[in-house]
């Protein structure tokens, strides 16, 4: 009985900000990332082979790609998204695949694929795409500095981001459309590194998409961080056999984000349910220390030791519960 008065607080926040969201994005339309135009790229089979002369054939294409998108953004007079794949296709950098149409998508190696013992599939939040790419790869840099030698980071941007301000960013919808695609690319690289670690490592909304592709994954580790809900009650609606992760950091403001769910009339279901780090989920709980939002993957970090531990089959670093 004492429950009752909340849950209806709890769902005028989550329609108030569906309505705050409703009207801030016909205004910024206009600025919208998949407005910018691109090639369609070099089509590529899934990948079958792990050796440094196959990914290396495979790389190249991909930065071929990149190139071609960076003459579009440069023609089409978009300098920001010009200078982001200027460095994307800089020399070293590997991609295993890349599409700069509606917005960009793109998978990215850090590290040695073909002789990777631990590998970790990086999936971003909300507000995450091309433009703002490099704060993404220094992430993944850090992460792959901490998993030491063996190690790799996959850096999967293989969904139409939402804004972080948009009522994609509330429901599930976007996580429906990227889920098929996350599951192959780990499907792809368990079959060509089947003795390797691997753990996804899942952020903000990218924890929603892990969540849409966690039944029969192929990965190790599912780890949720900065997450608002993942659309299921519990660990047992994920209907996975990986081990199943959640850390929240002290200073991140997702704690305060109410966790229901809410079915809208004629629009859609708003939320994503219960909290990840709460006991009734049923998840592992590990240390994040004071992270915020964005810091995860601080060099130096509390959370950042502990994802790279995890991710390499240890157990993280104060404990878990």
């Amino acid at each position: 009985m004492a429950d009752r008065p909340r849950r209806p607080r709890l769902r005028r926040t989550l329609l108030a900000a569906l309505i705050t969201c409703a009207v801030a994005v016909p205004v910024s339309g206009a600025a919208r990332p998949e407005t910018v135009p691109a090639p369609a790229p070099a089509v590529l089979g899934p990948l079958r082979d792990a050796s440094p002369a196959s990914l290396e054939e495979r790389y190249a294409v991909s930065r071929s790609d990149i190139r071609a998108a960076g003459r579009a953004a440069e023609a089409h007079g978009d300098l920001k998204r010009a200078d982001s794949l200027r460095a994307m296709a800089g020399p070293g950098r590997r991609f295993l695949s890349f599409d700069g149409r509606d917005g960009g998508r793109s998978a990215e190696v850090v590290g040695d694929l073909s002789s990777a013992r631990r590998i970790a599939v990086l999936v971003p939040g909300a507000g995450v795409g091309l433009d703002a790419y490099g704060r993404l790869r220094r992430d993944a840099a850090a992460l792959r500095e901490e998993l030491g030698e063996g190690g790799a980071v996959v850096v999967w941007l293989g969904y139409r981001s939402p804004s972080a301000v948009s009522p994609a960013a509330l429901t599930t919808g976007r996580a429906d459309e990227a889920a098929p695609g996350l599951r192959s690319l780990v499907d792809e690289v368990r079959a060509v590194r089947p003795a390797a670690r691997i753990g996804l490592l899942c952020h903000s909304y990218g924890s929603v998409i892990c969540a849409r592709s966690a039944p029969g994954t192929a990965a190790d580790a599912l780890v949720l961080y900065g997450s608002p809900g993942v659309g299921a009650r519990s660990v047992a609606g994920l209907r996975t056999g990986a081990r199943v992760w959640a850390g929240r950091g002290g200073d991140d403001w997702v704690a305060r984000v109410p966790h229901v769910r809410v079915r809208v009339p004629f629009v859609a279901t708003v939320g994503f349910g219960t909290d990840p780090v709460a006991e009734e989920f049923g998840a592992e709980v590990f240390d994040a220390g004071d992270a915020g939002h964005s810091d995860y993957l601080l060099p130096g970090s509390r959370s950042l030791t502990n994802l790279a531990r995890i991710v390499a089959g240890a157990e993280p670093l104060g404990g878990s519960r």
